[in-house]
């Protein structure tokens, strides 16, 4: 295993519709399943997708946090890593809620994101056995934002309002909000 480069907007990987997965019997396919939980896991991130290690592949790895504190809130999704190929949205909840996403893609930007609340996901495990996810919340949030990056789509594309935390010359953390249209890669 190995971590690898993530790659970083305006990359053109990351705006490319992601390549259906056929084949898993592939020694390199499990080679970057392993390489990705590494990467993913080192960021730290809890999710990332192939495109974002220069992969046009559609495959995603997802793990919430595991400590204490992670525990209480996101209960038995905590510390449980999916890995999914071919994923599919085939289910989604009416409700939308706002909240704040990041991405390992576009350092330290920050936005105010529009997700559904509850979501299926259907896909392939790493031998190409069918499963099906049901997530809530910040799992399902997750989920969402990963299986953006496979169509071209970007948080920031999806964000009401975007932002970066820059220190001052106090050395004070101060937010400042962006010029949408300067920052969102055409």
């Amino acid at each position: 295993m190995a971590v690898r480069k993530v790659v970083h907007i305006p990359d053109p990987v990351l705006r490319k519709k992601a390549h259906r997965i056929q084949r898993f019997d592939d020694p390199k396919l499990q080679a970057l399943i392993d390489d990705m939980v590494e990467t993913m896991l080192e960021a730290p991130g809890v999710g990332l997708a192939a495109p974002q290690v220069n992969v046009s592949q559609r495959l995603i790895v997802v793990r919430l946090p595991d400590d204490e504190h992670s525990r209480e809130e996101y209960g038995e999704d905590a510390g449980v890593l999916h890995i999914v190929l071919n994923p599919k949205i085939i289910r989604s909840s009416r409700e939308m809620v706002d909240g704040v996403e990041a991405c390992l893609s576009i350092p330290g930007i920050y936005g105010t994101v529009s997700r559904h609340e509850a979501i299926t996901v259907r896909g392939q495990d790493r031998h190409g056995k069918p499963l099906s996810i049901k997530a809530r919340g910040w799992l399902a949030r997750v989920f969402q934002h990963e299986i953006d990056h496979l169509d071209g789509v970007l948080f920031i594309d999806r964000a009401s309002e975007i932002w970066r935390y820059e220190e001052d010359a106090a050395g004070e953390t101060v937010e400042t909000a962006l010029d949408e249209s300067a920052e969102r890669p055409a």
